[in-house]
């Protein structure tokens, strides 16, 4: 029988621990209870996979001090502190040693139900993001990792592994950012070319005057500053693969040379008449429509039936939006490499769902600089209130509190309010029902808070 999730619940109180238990079990979660926090530890480990909720005054060793010891077997298991004599100071004191959550007696049922379904979103990702780590490590080289378990996905993988060996030229065709130098790699390292030179060449970044004697190669005194013998891309590549990304943008001249490279495997350098043979396979790519570029005259049409004998089209980011907790999380952690950070922070499930429901015009390039940005601390961890820059989050809001009991309790009510609005997307009647409350005393509460519903949507 599957489960929500497993939970430790620890109170001395027998009652409100057998309460408690109770309506966690009728919500399918896999509860242990405990009377005493040192039994719970003792029960602890770095890949147990659940939440701990224990109260706070507790004979021998209280949900403080439990909250350290947690911490020390795993620092990213959530901790929920519940208690009936709670005040600002302990939430803060709660929050700053990193609790999860903090909840006074009494409180509804609902809000701690809540509060444990979104411990258990965090923890459930971050053994996630475990695992993939794990299965990363294992791989030689994180980037030239192929993530993903969509249809697309698998799909392309089956591809590359039936053709790498093959003979044949290739054509990679897709969106800015979807990856194509990433499929060419596969392609090369899985097949028998992979202890020889894998050549990428960009046509769109190479200047035209220079671009010929690049890929061919030159003799001495060929050119006005050719003052010694250049050997071109091709031949480097030889034995090996050569990548042709942006291939639209070679100039129509080079094209020709290039056709003839293709049916020959031969070429001249410049200023040369000797003709060298080559070994080499082509994979070229393209964000455009080749055929269509034929028809007007913008690319040869010999060249593009030779290179299209085998397809690989690659679908956009948008399409495959199941990809993207665990892509993001790939991403993040190689930018962690690339920053020198040892641990990969956790993104939050609403934060996760923001992803997936952006267009990703620029795909997986757009998303790397967000995973960047993320690893850097830069975007907000929630919506932003667009007067005031902001953001909403009950944890800063305990770590810097308001001054004047008032203001501190109007400032964690606001930061409710805004969470929920956040979560529903500013769906009003979904906000005032999780939130127990009634349509008019939301909207009462919106206006004495200063927020704006059109700031979530």
């Amino acid at each position: 029988m599957s489960t929500s999730g497993k939970v430790f619940l620890v109170d001395d109180e027998k009652v409100v621990r057998l309460s408690l238990k109770r309506e966690l079990q009728n919500k399918k979660y896999a509860v242990e209870d405990f009377e005493s926090a040192q039994e719970a530890l003792a029960s602890l480990s770095k890949d147990w996979p659940g939440v701990v909720v224990s109260d706070v005054m507790m004979p021998t060793m209280n949900g403080l001090t439990l909250l350290e010891k947690v911490k020390e077997v795993d620092p990213e298991i959530p901790v929920i502190l519940i208690t009936g004599q709670g005040n600002i100071s302990m939430a803060v004191q709660a929050i700053q040693n990193g609790a999860y959550d903090f909840l006074e007696k009494p409180f509804a049922t609902e809000n701690f139900i809540d509060a444990i379904r979104r411990a258990m979103e965090k923890r459930t990702l971050v053994m996630e993001v475990r695992n993939l780590q794990s299965r990363i490590n294992q791989q030689s080289n994180i980037k030239n990792t192929i993530v993903g378990n969509s249809p697309s996905i698998e799909r392309l993988r089956q591809v590359i592994a039936s053709i790498a060996d093959a003979d044949a030229d290739i054509l990679i065709t897709g969106e800015t950012g979807t990856g194509k130098d990433l499929v060419a790699q596969n392609l090369h390292q899985a097949s028998k070319r992979r202890d020889h030179n894998f050549t990428a060449i960009n046509c769109g970044a190479m200047p035209e005057n220079i671009i010929e004697s690049e890929l061919f190669g030159h003799e001495a005194g060929a050119f006005t500053g050719a003052d010694h013998k250049r050997i071109g891309k091709f031949e480097y590549a030889n034995k090996g693969t050569v990548f042709l990304d942006e291939i639209e943008s070679m100039p129509l001249h080079l094209q020709v040379k290039l056709l003839r490279v293709i049916q020959e495997k031969s070429i001249e350098r410049v200023g040369s008449n000797e003709t060298i043979p080559l070994d080499i396979r082509i994979i070229a790519a393209t964000k455009t429509d080749l055929k269509l570029a034929s028809e007007k005259n913008l690319f040869r049409e010999d060249l593009y039936y030779r290179l299209n004998v085998v397809q690989i089209s690659l679908a956009p980011l948008r399409e495959r939006i199941e990809d993207i907790p665990l892509l993001f999380q790939h991403l993040v952690m190689d930018a962690c490499s690339r920053y020198n950070q040892k641990t990969p922070p956790v993104p939050s499930s609403e934060y996760i769902q923001e992803l997936q429901a952006r267009s990703w015009e620029g795909n997986i390039r757009e998303l790397r600089n967000e995973a960047d940005k993320f690893v850097l601390g830069l975007p907000d961890s929630g919506p932003a209130d667009s007067e005031k820059g902001t953001p909403f989050s009950m944890q800063q809001t305990l770590k810097n509190p308001p001054t004047g009991l008032n203001n501190q309790l109007a400032a964690i009510e606001k930061n409710l309010i805004a969470q929920e609005l956040t979560r529903n997307k500013g769906d009003i009647k979904r906000t005032y029902t999780n939130l127990g409350l009634s349509r008019q005393t939301l909207y009462n509460r919106l206006k004495a808070l200063e927020l704006k519903r059109k700031d979530f949507i």
